[in-house]
């Protein structure tokens, strides 16, 4: 314990210069900016400001990605309270208690309490990240090529699982990304796969300007196809926190930060999951059941809580075991790659500091999202203004840059446009983004680990069934699949028996 507050400590002491505490506040003020922006997601946000990091340090950019992802998630919340429209995903839960506050009047109120939940969430999430990374880095070091094979399926399955509301949809758009991972020349002989006598493509799809395409040019187009209304800001009241709010709910916030954690852990679950599981479980437990859905204080608290402290969570994986939490951790998880940082079980060993330095960084975002939802809330919602026309434009040269950027190759933006139309298009038809994303950041270490597994075992599959971890691990997969297969046929018996 002593050890690693004393890493914690070296780590702050590290980052508290004047030109870190610049960049840290900088990029937190463009994910709040973005965040709020009805249409612009975290990915989003991430991806975009993967491009323009390249060229920096390896800490440096991370901290910015770091405090712009942290900065996004908390920022959807204003859209959320004073418009009904949730900045991203993750503050939809935030809609129905928040906008009901503003149309009483405490608009202020409501993005004080959301600000206390996102800086509390926050914490407590960071709090698991610091104690409890370390032991799940010395558990991962438990995992051969079996179980890491078997844990990158299961990430591919549960994304599917659990967003959306088609399993089916989701497990297909997973083995879409495992199968778009393939592209290019396999790892063992370097033979072309699905190239076609493309030579950009025998090269393989590059990450992020797909996550570029598929969660930026893709919002572009549905946004475009929405057609934002002008925007009313009400007058709101004081935006300073109440020590009441935070003493009555203390329970809520507890509960909230623990169950956003939670599932920030769960592959490529997010921070949607997380803010609607919290209110769920903080509406179930409450006193005042009555008042949610029509400006609960508790259900605010709530949803903001369980989304920020998934952000953390969601960090533990990919420190881990390379496998991230969510879409956003996607991309951070690229970016560390690209900055030539090893996530997954050697990080411990290799590199025990940096553990700390992402707490740290954490915290950095904390500080900025605290200061901004204490002093800027009134000027920062202005940014609700801007017209779409005016938006549009530079969100797409952003896309088309950044992409470029990467390798200095137009393929790459062809690249970017091909998966924005994909990712359009599967948005239309009820196909979720996450489970695509998760499998073309995984398709790489499933092959790999696939591969290295049939050699130790000479062909042989039996360890993937013997070996303890990995039977566990596949048990879960297979009665995942088993249990949500009956549940869609259930429900479709029932819908048959009322028609």
């Amino acid at each position: 314990m002593l050890e690693g507050l004393l890493g914690l400590a070296h780590s702050i002491a590290g980052f508290a210069t004047p030109e870190i505490i610049f960049y840290a506040l900088l990029s937190c003020l463009v994910g709040v900016i973005m965040g709020a922006l009805p249409g612009l997601t975290a990915t989003m946000a991430l991806a975009l400001m993967t491009t323009l990091t390249l060229k920096l340090p390896a800490n440096q950019a991370l901290l910015i990605l770091i405090c712009t992802y942290v900065g996004a998630i908390y920022g959807g919340s204003r859209s959320a309270i004073l418009l009904n429209i949730p900045g991203t995903p993750a503050s939809a839960a935030s809609c129905l208690d928040g906008y009901a506050l503003a149309r009483q009047g405490l608009a202020g109120r409501a993005m004080g309490i959301a600000t206390t939940g996102s800086v509390m969430g926050t914490l407590i999430g960071m709090f698991f990240l610091a104690a409890f990374t370390p032991v799940l880095g010395g558990m991962a070091l438990k995992f051969g090529a079996y179980e890491f094979f078997w844990l990158a399926l299961f990430g591919v399955i549960i994304a599917g699982t659990l967003t959306g509301n088609d399993p089916l949809k989701g497990w297909i758009a997973g083995i879409a990304g495992l199968f778009i991972a393939g592209i290019g020349q396999e790892p063992q002989y370097g033979f072309e796969r699905f190239s076609y006598g493309v030579r950009d493509l025998a090269g393989g799809i590059s990450l992020v300007p797909a996550l570029v395409g598929a969660f930026g040019f893709a919002e572009l187009l549905t946004a475009i196809r929405a057609r934002q209304a002008p925007v009313k800001i009400s007058a709101f009241d004081t935006v300073i926190p109440r020590l009441g709010d935070v003493l009555q709910y203390w329970r809520t916030i507890l509960r909230s930060g623990l169950i956003g954690t939670a599932v920030g852990i769960v592959p490529g679950v997010g921070e949607d999951v997380a803010a609607w599981s919290s209110y769920a479980a903080a509406k179930r437990a409450s006193k005042e059941k009555e008042m949610y859905g029509k400006g609960s204080v508790e259900g605010l608290m709530a949803a903001e809580t369980g989304d920020n402290a998934c952000v953390p969570g969601a960090v533990i994986p990919v420190l881990t075991l390379a496998i991230p939490g969510s879409a956003p951790a996607a991309v951070l998880m690229a970016a560390m790659i690209i900055h030539g940082i090893k996530p997954g079980p050697m990080i411990m060993i290799e590199n025990p500091r940096f553990v700390y330095d992402v707490v740290a960084m954490m915290l950095f975002a904390t500080i900025g999202i605290l200061i901004y939802g204490l002093v800027l809330t009134k000027a920062l919602v202005q940014v609700l203004r801007v017209p779409q026309h005016v938006l549009v434009p530079i969100i797409f040269v952003l896309c088309a840059v950044g992409s470029f950027a990467i390798a200095g190759r137009m393929f790459d933006v062809y690249v970017m446009l091909v998966f924005g139309i994909l990712g359009y298009f599967l948005r239309h038809f009820g196909y979720p983004m996450a489970p695509l994303v998760l499998g073309i950041v995984l398709g790489d270490l499933l092959e790999k680990n696939l591969r290295r597994a049939l050699i130790l075992s000479d062909g042989d599959l039996t360890p993937f069934f013997t070996r303890p971890i990995s039977a566990v691990v596949a048990a879960m997969i297979f009665g995942t699949i088993g249990w949500k297969l009956w549940s869609l046929h259930k429900s479709r018996q029932a819908t048959s028996a009322v028609a």
